[in-house]
């Protein structure tokens, strides 16, 4: 008796836009990854000191945050696409005139001024992404969008160090020509916003009310996890790790690169497992499992008696990420429904002042207290949000006709 082969679920198709966005992604990453290795070098080369030094790559995320409340606005009044392309455009032309800067004040604005920029893409391209997909696919469109933002990434730390050789500005002149690559796709393969009689984008009529979304559980659960996730992953981990190799295992710094390049794969594998189960499966568990398992493996991390321990404990935190990264973003877009600019500027928001609070927090308690200390207080924030997301709707996304 022969068994018949179980029919194979079908392929989701991503649409247009989000296979641009990825690409768009991509070239941005590629770019700023080039970027971020050279940047304190070259601020040191104008004679300032390290305070001054860390001050240009704060900038960056500290004029991210003033902006982004203004963004949502902006995509309101002009739409996602030309905030998107007007705010690759600035992103570009200032890290070009970042490479010819003459002191240090001129690269201390030009870099603020990237961050305003780097605000209106961002919240855009998110805007315009949850707008472009529907809800039982949203998932794995966020997962193909990011993994453009992991791959360039990856790719870009290794082309800064060859740029370098060149020129500490060389990098600077490439990331703009990354950009104007980014910002020429966006113009010419996105799709026009549709439009309904009396000239008005179709999608705009059903976006909710911006008070209606605050009171959702869905968007309430989204922020704390974007909080959560800031802090812990762009903040602590990025912040400590490198100073627990160096001061805890005594280990040269160039195993630290080692060490998120191992997380980065670890998250760029399991993304697309990772977005199938959330659109699959449902967000509820996504969330829960995903914080929780999260927070236990970065308490563990200054308790790691080694690199290869603490490697393996970066690489389940990095397959955490891919599941922190996808089902939160999922939520902002089932909540706010399409061409919801303002809920995910508060989105993105909740995440930089996260990434800016948490290293100056945690190196506080490492000073006062211990790295177990530090860490623990980032992965309690993790347990709270898989703690929030307990009273999420169960089930999964319902499809749109």
């Amino acid at each position: 008796m022969t068994r018949r082969a179980l029919p194979r679920p079908p392929r989701v198709r991503l649409g247009r836009d989000v296979v641009v966005l990825g690409v768009i992604a991509f070239f941005v990453m590629v770019g700023f990854g080039v970027v971020v290795p050279v940047l304190p070098v070259y601020a040191a080369s104008f004679g300032v000191g390290y305070v001054a030094v860390g001050a240009v790559l704060s900038a960056f995320a500290l004029m991210r945050l003033v902006a982004s409340p203004f963004v949502g606005r902006m995509i309101d009044v002009a739409g996602e696409r030309v905030v998107l392309s007007v705010g690759i455009g600035i992103v570009a032309v200032s890290s070009g005139l970042a490479g010819l800067a003459h002191d240090y004040v001129q690269l201390l604005v030009l870099r603020g001024v990237g961050g305003i920029g780097s605000a209106m893409f961002t919240i855009s391209a998110m805007t315009l992404l949850l707008a472009s997909t529907t809800p039982e696919r949203r998932a794995r469109s966020i997962g193909f969008y990011q993994g453009g933002f992991l791959v360039g990434g990856m790719a870009g730390p290794a082309l800064g160090g060859l740029l370098a050789t060149v020129s500490l500005t060389a990098p600077f002149f490439f990331y703009a020509g990354t950009l104007a690559v980014a910002g020429l796709v966006g113009i010419l393969l996105l799709s026009p916003p549709r439009r309904v009689d009396g000239g008005r984008a179709s999608a705009v009529e059903l976006a909710r009310p911006l008070a209606d979304v605050l009171r959702d559980v869905r968007f309430r659960a989204a922020c704390v996890a974007s909080f959560a996730q800031g802090w812990s992953s762009l903040g602590v981990r990025s912040a400590l790790v490198p100073v627990l190799v160096v001061e805890v295992l005594l280990q040269p710094t160039s195993w630290t690169g080692v060490l998120f390049a191992v997380a980065a794969v670890a998250q760029t594998l399991a993304l697309a497992p990772a977005s199938r189960f959330v659109d699959t499966v449902g967000r509820r568990p996504a969330v829960i499992g995903s914080f929780a398992v999260a927070a236990v493996s970065l308490a563990l991390v200054p308790l790691a008696p080694g690199l290869v321990s603490l490697g393996a404990l970066l690489a389940v935190y990095g397959v955490a990420t891919a599941f922190m990264g996808t089902a939160p973003a999922a939520l902002v877009g089932d909540a706010a429904g399409a061409r919801g600019g303002r809920p995910v500027a508060i989105f993105s928001m909740c995440s930089d002042v996260g990434a800016i609070a948490g290293p100056l927090v945690a190196g506080l308690l490492v000073d006062v207290a211990s790295f177990e200390v530090a860490f623990g207080t980032a992965a309690a924030l993790l347990a709270v949000s898989a703690l929030v997301a307990v009273r999420l709707p169960r089930g999964v996304p319902v499809p749109q006709p």
